[in-house]
């Protein structure tokens, strides 16, 4: 009798791109590396809510403005992830915006998102929503 595994397929990661979690925001989320631009730490925080991983998302927030905790909605079902526009935010610069519209079950939240870098790394700074 002849055994037959299937391969199981990783799951692409929430953020949207075509990679796994584990090699997208996932190394990001475990602490292996840190997002290289605005855009990717935007990516990770989107994949931090998605998955509710809230030490991710305090420690990637910048400290003048991170709350002391965060209020996960257990209703909510985030469905996608759009990039809309970007500013700045590379290697290059000190500060950076990502625009950009979240999908969830019923809904979209539309944002621009400022980001600076403390001591090298990206966190977020604050949002405007624009609908």
């Amino acid at each position: 009798m002849t055994r037959r595994v299937a391969a199981r397929q990783r799951p692409t990661c929430p953020c949207g791109l075509q990679k796994t979690y584990d090699d997208c925001c996932g190394r990001f989320h475990r602490g292996e590396a840190a997002a290289p631009t605005a855009e990717a730490l935007m990516r990770s925080r989107y994949s931090a809510f998605v998955r509710r991983d809230e030490p991710y998302l305090l420690r990637t927030w910048h400290p003048r403005t991170r709350p002391p905790g965060v209020d996960f909605d257990p209703g909510m079902r985030w469905t996608g992830l759009e990039i809309l526009d970007r500013g700045e935010g590379s290697a290059f610069h000190s500060t950076g915006t990502v625009t950009f519209r979240a999908s969830f079950k019923g809904g979209s939240l539309h944002e621009r998102s400022r980001f600076e870098r403390i001591g090298g790394a990206w966190v977020y700074v604050d949002g405007e929503f624009l609908d």
